[in-house]
Protein backbone atom coordinates (compact mmCIF):
# COMPACT_ATOMS: atom_id res chain seq x y z
CA UNK A 1 0.00 0.00 0.00
CA UNK A 2 1.16 3.59 -0.74
CA UNK A 3 0.67 5.70 2.00
CA UNK A 4 1.59 9.30 2.67
CA UNK A 5 1.83 10.13 6.31
CA UNK A 6 0.94 13.99 7.24
CA UNK A 7 -1.98 14.83 5.22
CA UNK A 8 -3.67 16.52 8.09
CA UNK A 9 -7.32 15.10 6.69
CA UNK A 10 -9.58 13.87 9.48
CA UNK A 11 -10.81 10.59 9.03
CA UNK A 12 -14.47 12.35 9.47
CA UNK A 13 -14.20 14.23 6.64
CA UNK A 14 -13.12 11.72 4.48
CA UNK A 15 -16.25 9.49 6.11
CA UNK A 16 -18.54 12.39 5.60
CA UNK A 17 -17.42 12.84 2.14
CA UNK A 18 -18.05 9.04 1.30
CA UNK A 19 -21.84 9.53 3.48
CA UNK A 20 -22.38 12.00 0.84
CA UNK A 21 -22.04 9.70 -2.11
CA UNK A 22 -18.46 11.16 -3.42
CA UNK A 23 -16.16 8.09 -4.62
CA UNK A 24 -12.67 7.72 -3.34
CA UNK A 25 -11.43 9.21 -6.58
CA UNK A 26 -13.59 12.55 -5.95
CA UNK A 27 -12.28 12.81 -2.73
CA UNK A 28 -9.04 12.77 -3.87
CA UNK A 29 -9.72 15.28 -6.28
CA UNK A 30 -11.16 17.71 -3.61
CA UNK A 31 -8.19 17.28 -1.18
CA UNK A 32 -4.83 16.93 -3.39
CA UNK A 33 -2.70 15.84 -0.48
CA UNK A 34 -4.64 12.39 -0.30
CA UNK A 35 -4.07 9.57 -2.26
CA UNK A 36 -6.52 6.61 -3.10
CA UNK A 37 -4.97 4.82 -0.55
CA UNK A 38 -4.98 7.12 2.20
CA UNK A 39 -8.49 7.58 1.72
CA UNK A 40 -9.11 3.16 2.19
CA UNK A 41 -6.76 3.28 5.33
CA UNK A 42 -8.87 5.88 6.82
CA UNK A 43 -11.64 4.21 6.30
CA UNK A 44 -10.04 0.92 7.21
CA UNK A 45 -9.32 2.70 11.02
CA UNK A 46 -12.86 4.09 10.99
CA UNK A 47 -14.40 0.52 11.05
CA UNK A 48 -11.49 -0.83 13.09
CA UNK A 49 -12.28 1.76 15.83
CA UNK A 50 -16.38 0.27 15.34
CA UNK A 51 -15.24 -2.68 15.78
CA UNK A 52 -13.41 -2.18 19.46
CA UNK A 53 -16.77 0.02 20.66
CA UNK A 54 -19.45 -1.40 22.64
CA UNK A 55 -22.76 -1.30 21.18
CA UNK A 56 -25.30 1.16 22.90
CA UNK A 57 -28.06 -0.15 24.62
Amino acid sequence: MNYQKGTRIMVSVILDNRAEGLTLEEIVEDYPPLIVDNVRSAIAYAAALVREEEPLP
